[in-house]
């Protein structure tokens, strides 16, 4: 079993960004060896890889808020406030980060090479998804505050932030599947 102070360590943070740089490493490397042994397919390899790092990114942007909701409640200082200080920066930057990237760097792939940016329905895509990323920015900011022990918000106003991911991600799949216009 690993101590606390073990897993609260800036040791244990680099570490974490490491592997986070590695996988996405990785993660090029098995893009590119796809293109040279699938390239009739690598179109829909890339959607494929392209929703994979959208449900990623939704999780970690349905989970953070809630952590800010149980992280509000905690004392400053407390063991508790410690332990969310970390599950916060290792969710956002091990998980968030490079599934927001690969998320914006395989849309905008598809949206070029697939549907060569047209329909109206793509670009109010790409208008939710900047919406969505600025959620992302606010929520990235909410880390930094808490790491520092900042001034904090309400849990309701982290409940209230919490919806605005799940807002956006309905509009987004709505107009993926329906193409409205």
């Amino acid at each position: 079993m690993i101590s606390p102070e073990l897993q609260t360590s800036g040791g244990a943070g680099r570490r974490a960004s490491r592997k986070a740089l590695v996988a996405l490493g990785v993660f090029l490397g098995f893009i590119a060896l796809l293109y040279l042994l699938q390239p009739d397919s690598f179109a829909l390899w890339m959607k494929a890889l392209h929703v994979v790092a959208v449900i990623s990114w939704m999780a970690g942007l349905l989970y953070l808020p809630r952590l800010f909701i149980y992280h509000s409640d905690a004392d400053i200082g407390s063991a508790q406030s410690e332990t969310f200080k970390v599950m916060e920066q290792r969710l956002l930057k091990v998980i968030m980060n490079p599934a927001m990237m690969i998320t914006w760097i395989l849309g905008l792939y598809l949206a070029w090479d697939v549907f060569r940016f047209q329909g109206g329905w793509l670009h109010a895509k790409i208008v939710l998804v900047v919406f969505l990323t600025a959620v992302h920015v606010v929520f990235s900011r909410a880390v930094r505050t808490f790491a520092a022990d900042g001034p904090r918000k309400t849990p309701r106003y982290w409940r209230m932030m919490n919806e605005a991911p799940t807002l956006l991600m309905i509009a987004i799949v709505i107009l993926v599947v329906v193409k409205p216009f």
